[in-house]
């Protein structure tokens, strides 16, 4: 058998849709001492759409377990490694790219939950301790980006993302102070809002409030659309917005997002586009995958529930999971839309 139509039985297998599909994972030993025959049966086309963006001999790794709440997956393309955070646990733990160790990257971290990086490499992080959004500059010092709006502190910063003008866009819903495990139990001063901040003029403006719990924030590829994951009182909307330089408008629904073969609502928590405009989104059972269009296209189920995903590795073609008290990674046939 040729090398060309092996490699297309791989990916016809791997893109084959089932009418049947279960949310739960294959039971595997995720040590790795035991392989699993590929495709790797997890990773799953609801619609033939999604096929190509399917690897068929690649398998999903469990890089790292022991969180408490993994969330915040960034990658650093310079330092070619990963940060992430485990929220309740008040660290930041970083995955060095060349051979796959752990270390505990910065403690305290100020209960942090997103991060990403700026233009410059600098680190962004939405902390909920402080109630504030930081960068990390290179002589370790620490620049409050945003913390209070019209003189009232923000609930607790939650996911980020950085647009090429150089400001800081950001959601703030109140999870962080709703007790002690993530944060400072705490009462509200704000609405739940969508921030932009400027960091060369130090001012925030609010984009929407048009949202009951505002989460995973992520840009279209070309920035011009902006999407939201809401977890508030419907706990699966996905909204959408069209970006017109500083301000958002035309605020509307994207897609409410549920459980393949379950029949029941599935919430989105952190989002990340690929350079073709899909959305792949922290979820349960795993990772949910949206066209542009918003339909359900593909599924990537875990063991744990995901919070959030990024794209990353030296083509940006390696989806890292944050999920629970793990983190996975997936190679996929796309890359990332944006730098972190």
């Amino acid at each position: 058998m040729s090398t060309m139509h092996s490699r297309r039985l791989f990916l016809t297998a791997a893109g084959a849709l089932s009418a049947q599909v279960s949310p739960e994972p294959t039971v595997r030993d995720w040590s790795g001492r035991v392989p699993i025959k590929y495709p790797d049966p997890d990773v799953i086309a609801l619609d033939a759409r999604f096929r190509k963006y399917m690897i068929g001999n690649t398998s999903m790794k469990k890089l790292h377990t022991g969180t408490s709440w993994a969330e915040g997956p960034a990658w650093n393309g310079v330092g070619k490694y990963l940060v992430w955070s485990d929220i309740p646990a008040n660290v930041q733990l970083r995955l060095i790219d060349d051979d796959s160790r752990v270390t505990v990257f910065r403690n305290p971290a100020g209960y942090s939950n997103g991060n990403t990086f700026d233009y410059e490499g600098r680190q962004l992080s939405c902390e909920h301790g402080g109630r504030r959004v930081v960068r990390y500059e290179y002589n370790g010092t620490v620049t409050v980006i945003a913390e209070r709006f019209e003189g009232k502190r923000l609930n607790s910063p939650n996911d980020i993302v950085v647009h090429p003008d150089g400001s800081i866009w950001f959601t703030d819903p109140p999870y962080g102070i709703g007790g002690d495990y993530e944060g400072f139990r705490a009462q509200k001063e704000l609405k739940e809002s969508v921030y932009r901040a400027d960091p060369k003029t130090g001012r925030v403006e609010k984009l929407t409030d048009e949202v009951s719990a505002p989460n995973g924030i992520c840009f279209s590829p070309d920035y011009k659309k902006l999407y939201i994951a809401d977890t508030g009182a419907q706990g699966r909307d996905m909204k959408v917005w069209d970006v017109d330089g500083a301000t958002v408008r035309n605020g509307k629904r994207f897609a409410l997002l549920e459980i393949p073969g379950a029949k029941t609502p599935s919430a989105a928590d952190g989002i990340r586009c690929d350079v073709d405009g899909n959305i792949w989104c922290g979820a349960r059972p795993g990772v949910l995958v949206l066209a542009p269009t918003g339909e359900q296209i593909g599924m990537i189920r875990l063991p744990e529930n995901c919070a959030n995903v990024c794209f990353g590795g030296v083509k940006r073609n390696r989806l890292f999971m944050t999920a629970s008290q793990g983190l996975y990674a997936l190679y996929v046939n796309t890359s990332g839309a944006h730098i972190a």
